[in-house]
């Protein structure tokens, strides 16, 4: 990966919707050799897939929460488990293994409070393996969807 590949993908994370054209003039690349350029980055892995991003406010999702999820083993079957059904859990915006304690960290998304609670005692502490959670709230979102450093 050179520099002028590092500003296609620079300008791709700022505006997915390009056209080709467009890209290829912001990077001072004729169509041809930004598209195959293109199409290599795709082919690579380093473009993983292109999607919209939703406005969660504008959408009714205005509650955020941090969940911190302990296990009660730590063996590969419950591990597996546990993060088959996580996955599954559409409100669960991103789930990380951490080391040491707690095991999870769950950035999970809801239209309020009432409806937290009902994901938090219907899905999450019902997951298998979970031994305990605990929560905190998000006050505001200071730094989100930030690009790629490149």
């Amino acid at each position: 990966m050179d520099d002028v590949d590092r500003r296609i993908l620079a300008e791709l994370q700022q505006d997915g919707r390009l056209t080709i054209t467009e890209l290829a003039e912001r990077v001072r690349l004729s169509v041809s050799p930004c598209h195959r350029r293109l199409r290599a980055l795709e082919h690579s892995g380093a473009i993983s897939g292109y999607r919209a991003h939703l406005d969660a406010h504008t959408l009714g999702l205005t509650f955020e929460a941090l969940v911190f999820v302990t296990m009660r083993a730590a063996d590969r079957d419950t591990v597996d488990a546990f993060e088959q059904a996580v996955a599954a859990v559409p409100h669960v915006l991103q789930a990380q293994r951490l080391f040491g304690d707690p095991d999870y960290l769950l950035r999970v998304i809801a239209r309020d409070l009432p409806a937290f609670q009902e994901i938090y005692d219907d899905r999450l502490a019902t997951l298998p393996g979970v031994q305990r959670l605990s929560s905190t709230l998000i006050m505001k979102s200071v730094v989100e969807n930030r690009p790629l450093p490149l």
